[in-house]
């Protein structure tokens, strides 16, 4: 028996695919119609099927008026999830619109380490509005984790740890858990930490080996293999990097003489890791940290240095082709030609610098291998450039009838990416050594030298060879 099966057009399932996840418009559209009505009883069904980050989603999307008027009308139902999950450019708005008894509710339902990401950026005065909100015991614990620098991992950490000493068995473990205020648990956690009598973290049991085995079990029988401890004072980004590459849920915090002060789970630490990856690409195209909440000014003000930079670079290449104006005069087509030699090796050197940045965020270069990577970019420079010098020396002869012009143009090619593949790779690795954010800094140094010796190259060679 053959089965009808009816194919979806592909466009379709393309349409379907790309809005997967995303706020459905219809939906938005009747809670904004909902908020202008004023209805709170409607607007509550409307909002209870959303997750806490599509609810942030929508803030982010909305105008000021329009967000301040949902917030009133949505009330006491507002969740201390939605401020976690909220963009921080709107973070210090949306707190100054709820009143005192839902902002109260809101952070106490939130663990220490969302406490402590929710403020950290808050003015002074939010600051301590947010901190009078909370009990006193979880006031203590985010005023403790803020002592900790920012950007370590004691400000990261949540202080609410399941610990069990290392002599404890399965059946002791789960009867203290059991026999444990709710209100003393994390909302949400992964492994047992077991310690040793100077709390001491020894290993890790997970949740699912605790509730498989039998309850004469020791704990010490069924540790987890994979068990990192973490520093304080270590630097997010580094404990980001360790649960990628270990693949772990969640690791022990220690203070400086390795007593057990909290527990960092993935959630937390993927979060940092796509705040890294989004930091790197936004400060690769010279635009800072910027959001699609920021106002004008704010935007104008963290694209104008790196815009300014490039003015100086753009006028430094400029130099360089007035050194050959009676050149360009005798022959139009370098003007014709030369920008293309630029823009080549531009984008060249472009693709090599995002491969050396990414490789340097995740330490996958090293000093191991650093000379292997340079020397691959600029074989792969040299291969590229071979390959459009012989398309471009083509194109000079047939558009221009200049043999030694197509000469020129496929030379200062093959130059010109060689000198990118080795600048896209060794910018980036030289601002790493100098302790400067390669990400930052490396885009307009690359651009810099590929249109300088672009120019320097094309224009030399024709004034050397047609001239």
């Amino acid at each position: 028996m053959s089965e009808q099966i009816e194919e979806l057009d592909p466009a379709v399932a393309s349409e379907e695919t790309a809005e997967a996840y995303m706020l459905d418009r219809k939906a938005v559209a009747a809670i904004l119609e909902t908020v202008e009505a004023g209805d709170q009883a409607h607007l509550t069904q409307l909002m209870e099927p959303l997750h806490a980050a599509d609810i942030a989603d929508l803030l982010e999307q909305i105008d000021e008026d329009d967000r301040a008027a949902l917030i009133r009308l949505y009330g006491q139902e507002f969740d201390g999830e939605i401020l976690s999950e909220l963009d921080e450019s709107i973070r210090e708005e949306v707190i100054s619109i709820l009143t005192p008894q839902v902002l109260t509710q809101a952070v106490r339902e939130l663990d220490s380490d969302d406490v402590v990401d929710l403020i950290e950026d808050l003015e002074d005065a939010q600051q301590e509005t947010i901190l009078d909100a909370l009990e006193e015991t979880d006031r203590v614990a985010v005023e403790q984790a803020l002592n900790w620098p920012e950007y370590s991992a004691g400000r990261l950490m949540q202080r609410e740890v399941v610990m069990a000493p290392e002599h404890w068995t399965v059946g002791q473990t789960i009867d203290h858990l059991r026999a444990t205020k709710e209100e003393d648990l994390p909302d949400q956690f992964y492994h047992i930490v077991m310690v040793d009598p100077r709390l001491h973290p020894v290993g890790n049991v997970t949740l699912g080996k605790l509730m498989r085995s039998r309850r004469e079990t020791r704990l010490a029988d069924i540790l987890e293999e994979t068990f990192q401890i973490i520093p304080a004072m270590r630097d997010e980004g580094d404990v980001a990097y360790a649960f990628n590459q270990y693949h772990l849920i969640s690791a022990p915090v220690v203070d400086e003489e390795g007593r057990l002060i909290g527990v960092i789970t993935i959630d937390d630490a993927m979060a940092v890791l796509d705040e890294e990856h989004e930091e790197d690409i936004l400060r690769l195209a010279g635009v800072g940290e910027g959001s699609l909440s920021d106002r004008v000014t704010e935007t104008t003000k963290q694209r104008l240095p790196w815009l300014a930079v490039n003015l100086v670079t753009a006028i430094a290449a400029s130099m360089v082709i007035s050194q050959f104006e009676a050149a360009i005069a005798q022959i139009v087509a370098l003007a014709v030609l030369m920008p293309i030699v630029a823009s080549m090796g531009g984008n060249a050197g472009t693709q090599s610098l995002t491969v050396a940045v990414r490789a340097i965020a995740t330490k996958d270069l090293t000093g191991s291998n650093v000379w292997r990577v340079i020397r691959r970019e600029v074989l792969v420079g040299l291969v590229n450039g071979l390959i459009f010098a012989v398309i471009m020396g083509i194109v000079g002869v047939i558009w221009f009838g200049s043999p030694a012009l197509g000469y020129v143009i496929a030379t200062a090619m093959v130059i010109n990416l060689v000198v990118a593949g080795l600048a896209g790779t060794g910018i980036p690795i030289l601002l790493e050594r100098f302790g400067i954010d390669p990400a930052l800094a490396s885009g307009a140094f690359v651009t810099t030298v590929t249109d300088v010796v672009g120019f320097f190259a094309f224009l030399g060679l024709a004034a050397l060879v047609l001239l």
